[in-house]
């Protein structure tokens, strides 16, 4: 698996950016069909899992400090900022404004939210594997 090391951080991204949306298409169209349905609890848990990631980015950042490979880290770091700022926003306006289950509007920014929130945990993985490599 060489498109997951440090040097093709990239391929990692764009791996991830992919099977996010990949996972906002199927989640936008189970919503549309009814399949699922979003409760205000689960946007709590998405809002909640944004704040955890932004916290703990934050805080590994810090404790890294100068040791971060800047070359390596910087675009997975963003890339996980975008997520985590995604799905922030997405989840507000989703508890803001109740839409009705068969609603496209509704469905587009569930789907929207669903891969900005898996963008996270993948990117967040390229992350730690770009941290692991940074030493070798």
């Amino acid at each position: 698996m060489t498109i997951f090391n440090c040097e093709c951080k990239r391929d990692c991204l764009l791996f991830a950016a992919i099977s996010s949306i990949v996972i906002g298409i199927i989640v936008a169209f189970l919503r549309i069909t009814g399949v699922i349905t979003i409760t205000p609890v689960l946007l709590i848990i998405a809002f909640g899992i944004a704040v955890f990631f932004l916290l703990a980015t934050l805080i590994a950042t810090a404790l890294w400090g100068q040791r971060i490979c800047s070359s390596c880290v910087s675009a997975t770091i963003s890339a996980v900022l975008t997520g985590i700022l995604g799905t922030l926003l997405l989840s507000v306006v989703l508890l803001a404004i109740p839409f009705v289950a068969t609603s496209i509007i509704g469905a587009i920014i569930t789907g929207a939210l669903a891969a900005f929130l898996s963008y996270i945990f993948t990117a967040t993985a390229c992350t730690v594997k770009c941290f692991v490599r940074c030493g070798e």
